[in-house]
């Protein structure tokens, strides 16, 4: 006979809650830095079906898969499968995860600002960096024509009001 196995709604994985309702290539996508493929591949490595749900998951698959995630490279994933390919600080490759991807990208622009590169100038200017055109779409923050008449609107429906009292 086999076990039934307990099923949780909500599932912690790499510090991300999951719906234990999704099957295991969507549910793991969901975590920030994971995609589709990665997820895939973490899967075929877990050694787990990809129809099953996240909340029939153990506590020692769970622990495997963050496993998988931290050291993806010894658990038989391509290296080209990682979002962190030679590192510019350590010259490591590794895939980042979670909250891990804001802070990375964040000092991967920075570093970007400090050596000036052309894309760190664009970044410190607040334009677009990949080659976009300027000429009519980014022009966020400049242009305030309505709120100018809706502002002049007011004050004189204010003035008349003061006026006729």
């Amino acid at each position: 006979m086999s076990e039934k196995k307990e099923f949780r709604a909500i599932i912690r994985i790499a510090g991300t809650d999951c719906d234990g309702g999704l099957k295991l290539p969507y549910g793991l996508s969901r975590i920030k830095g994971i995609g589709n493929s990665f997820a895939n591949a973490i899967i075929l490595s877990a050694g787990l079906s990809p129809e099953m749900r996240l909340g029939y998951l153990t506590d020692d698959e769970v622990a495997k898969i963050e496993g998988i995630m931290h050291d993806p490279t010894s658990h038989g994933i391509p290296v080209w499968l990682l979002n962190k390919r030679s590192d510019q600080t350590t010259g490591k490759s590794a895939h980042v995860v979670g909250s891990d991807v804001d802070i990375s990208t964040r000092s991967d622009v920075e570093l970007m600002k400090k050596i000036a590169s052309w894309k760190g100038i664009r970044h410190s200017l607040g334009l677009r960096v990949r080659g976009q055109k300027t000429k009519t779409s980014g022009r966020k923050g400049r242009a305030i024509g309505v709120v100018k008449t809706t502002l002049f609107a007011e004050r004189a429906a204010i003035g008349e009001q003061a006026e006729k009292k």
